[in-house]
Order: structure tokens, then sequence, then C-alpha cells
């Protein structure tokens, strides 16, 4: 594993559901090398629970478990996320549990035993998975969340107002300037922006971004 995969990875959060013991054990360690949260759980519905109040960034789950089997905690996690990043790791290899995982739109199904090789190979198509789901990367460690209008870095999250989440979606969306009157008519909706409101709202959001990652191009606009 590379060490900017390791880096994206140390900023995200894993919930991981397996019940039994030395294997739980076993893939918590390597996943905590990676990961900077690790949730454990031993069954479907603690897992559920866990989902809920954690929100974690990426999903791993067993299929056989406990009081709810990893099948049906991926089905109602996709209920409530239809975007949830979910990996399950099987010991079985029927078409059965296959078809179904398939349904699942999951980002990988494992064969067990699960080796170093298979959770890196799961983790990069993970990473991915995640910049076209809604995680776009700003920069190194830094990621605007598409769906809940946020700034992430490792342990901070940035709330953005109205306009600065209609400025980082246009200007993510293209690999160019975004024109002063772009941002008039796209953020002030045929209201006069002045100069003075421009120049508040670029010094408010760059405390939310990265240091030095928002460019303004003299006379044109600005571009990340």
């Amino acid at each position: 594993m590379d060490q900017k995969m390791i880096k994206k990875l140390s900023n995200l959060s894993v919930l991981y559901a397996e019940d039994e013991v030395g294997v739980r054990q076993n893939v918590s360690e390597m996943l905590s090398l990676f990961f900077k949260n690790v949730y454990l759980a031993d069954n479907g519905l603690d897992a559920y629970e866990l989902f809920l109040e954690k929100t974690p960034d990426l999903i791993i789950t067993d299929v056989k478990m406990p009081v709810m089997d990893g099948l049906e905690l991926s089905k109602r996690i996709r209920e409530k996320d239809k975007k949830a990043q979910i990996i399950i790791i099987s010991a079985h290899t029927e078409i059965d549990y296959m078809l179904d995982a398939i349904e699942l739109s999951l980002v990988r199904y494992i064969v067990k035993p699960i080796t170093e090789t298979k959770l890196i190979e799961a983790l990069d198509k993970f990473l991915n998975s995640l910049q076209s789901a809604g995680h776009i990367e700003i920069k190194e460690g830094w990621f605007y969340d598409v769906d809940k209008k946020l700034i992430k870095h490792e342990d901070e999250e940035y709330e953005l107002t109205k306009k600065e989440v209609k400025f980082l979606e246009i200007i993510t969306s293209k690999d160019s300037v975004i024109s002063y009157e772009e941002i008039e008519r796209e953020l002030w909706e045929g209201e006069y922006m002045s100069l003075n409101a421009l120049r508040l709202m670029m010094k408010n959001l760059r405390k939310k971004l990265p240091p030095g990652s928002l460019k303004n191009i003299q006379s044109i606009g600005y571009k990340l």
C-alpha cells in the first residue's frame, strides 16, 4: 500500500462486524493500521446500531453472524443510505450469496480467508468508489462531502454557507477558473455583488479549506 493511500484512509472511519473472536481481532488490528477510527461489532444488530450512531465511511461485515446476518445488515444500511460503502466477507462461495450481494451494489465481496493482499485491494477499490460517491478530495487529507455539504479534515468538519456550497460545487466540477461574472450570476442570483461581499466570503471560505488551495487569478476569478 502506497503512502498516498494510507494518508487518505487515515482520515476515515470503518465499522467491522464479525462474530468469530480470532478473525475479528486479526482483521481489526490490520484495519487500525490504516483508519482513524475502527468500530467493532460481533453481530448484525449491534453493527446496525453502531452504523446509525457513528456513520462510518466504510462498513465491512461477515455474512454469517448471530441476531442479524451480514446480508440483512447490508440491506438495512442500504435502505438508510443509498451511497453507503459496504464490503462483505464470507466463507461461502455459493451462487445465492453472490447474487444477493451483487444486488446490494457492494464495493467488494471477499471470500475467506482474509489476507492482507485481499484487504488492500478492497480498500483501494473503496477509495475509488468513495470519490465517485460524493467525497471530492480537495487536497491530500481534505475532502468535500457533497451529500452533507461539509469540508472534512482529520477530526474536523467545517459547515458551509449556501453560497460557499454553490461555489465549491461549481469549482470542483471544472478544471478551470470560475470567473467573477459566473460567481455573481450563480451565487448572488441576479443581485449586485459588491467587491467587499466577495472578499468577505472568500476570506471565510479559506478558513475552511486547506492552506493555499484557493487561488485568486487577478482580474479573472478563482481556481482550486
